[in-house]
Parts: structure tokens; sequence; C-alpha cells
């Protein structure tokens, strides 16, 4: 092995253990949405950040590739050093804006093509829906599954019909990789969800049509943190 291939694969390594420790710090996460927002997607993700969100991705669909690149910069911006910031689907736009990665869902860009064009170092989270398409996400080079729907949900039309919270034990028996619930999660019963074993959960209507999305993540990371430190997530 050559020089420079050695040198690649020691910063490839970096850029691995960097993503991974970045990914077992995660709690609540924070999913955009401008449909929702009350005060706008950037006024939310500087909210949550300050409130001590580790995760944020950035979900547009209604916006111009020029009007989300200027608002995935600033995001950036926000985020860096802070918390990790993904885009979602929009390959390009984390592309122009050197984000920390992608979340896509089953339908999007195959992960393997996505990992071509992303590089190593950055993230990639999936969509799944059961054990089989977290196993075969994990297998195919996934960072992390986003499972759902957990609850039923009328943020996301296409979730279908909530899995339950018992799903989440049984994915986290088949993989090693983070798993992210999703769907119709709120103070209610994101109770169920942890103790499942979710190594996170998104909540976005809770949080991005409250007065005071600060208050609200600081609470859900509140909720997450105790339960996961009196050992009833196993």
């Amino acid at each position: 092995m050559n020089q420079k291939n050695c040198d690649q694969n020691i910063s490839n390594q970096n850029g691995l253990s960097r993503k991974n420790s970045l990914l077992t710090e995660i709690d609540f996460y924070l999913v955009t949405d401008s449909g929702l927002s009350k005060k706008g997607t950037l006024s939310d993700v500087k909210e949550s950040v300050e409130a001590g969100c580790k995760i944020i991705q950035y979900r547009e669909k209604n916006k111009s590739t020029k009007e989300m690149i200027y608002e995935a910069s600033e995001i950036r911006r926000i985020c860096s050093g802070r918390a990790i910031f993904l885009v979602n689907d929009r390959i390009d736009v984390a592309l122009a804006v050197d984000a920390d990665g992608v979340h896509i869902g089953q339908d999007d860009m195959p992960i393997e093509t996505a990992r071509k064009l992303l590089g190593a170092d950055k993230i990639i989270g999936l969509t799944v829906h059961n054990v089989d398409e977290a196993v075969e996400a994990e297998k195919s080079g996934a960072d992390y599954v986003g499972l759902g729907s957990i609850f039923d949900t009328s943020t996301k039309k296409d979730a279908g019909k909530g899995i339950g919270p018992s799903m989440i034990r049984e994915v986290k028996e088949a993989i090693k990789v983070p798993v992210v619930a999703i769907g119709g999660i709120n103070k209610e019963n994101c109770r169920s969800v942890v103790e499942n074993g979710a190594d996170s959960f998104v909540a976005i209507s809770a949080v991005v049509c409250s007065d005071d999305v600060k208050r609200e993540t600081s609470e859900f990371i509140n909720i997450i943190r105790k339960i996961k430190n009196t050992g009833n997530s196993k």
C-alpha cells in the first residue's frame, strides 16, 4: 500500500470514528417542517440547538433549490460544533453546503450510490418500517435507521398505520446501528418509545407547532435522559 492510500485509510477511519461517536450522543432528534412551524425553520433550529438538541434534519418539500441551499447553509452555521446536521432526501443540497449527511427513504437513491457521492465520513440514515428493512439497511451501510411510523400520524401523509412501540425492541435486537423512532410521538406516549429501546425519537408536531420550541425540546431531552439514566431502556 502506498503512502497516499495509507493516509486516505487513516482519514476514513477517523471520519468513521467521529460519526459513530456523534451518533452515540443523540437523544431528541429535530426534523424541520416549514408547513407546520409557527416561527420558521431557522428559528426552530436555533431554539432546538440552544436547548441541547444534538441532531437536526432539514426536511423541506416546498422551496426552490436556491432557497434550500441558503437555508441549509444557515442551519449548518447554527449546528456547527453543536449538533449533527442532516438533509432529508436532497443529496445535492447536502453536498452544496457540506452537511454532515443525509436521511433518505426506501424509494430514494440507493444507499450504495449515496455513499459513493457523499464519502465514507458522512452520515446516512434510512427510513425503515420493519425488522427486514432494518437488517437490509444495516447491511447496505446505513449509519442509523429511522423506524416508523410508531403511532398514527398526520404529519407524513404516506406514513401508513402505526406499527407500535414493541417493533422498536424487535429492530433493536436485530441490528447494531442506532434506532430513531418517528411518527405520532408526543409527551403522552414517548416514554414507551424509549423504554422499548429507541436511541432517539422525533416529535415534529409537538415541537414545531409550539409557541416555545426551546422549552419543548428541552422537556423532551429531559424525559429521554431521565428514562435512560434509570435503566428502563435496555
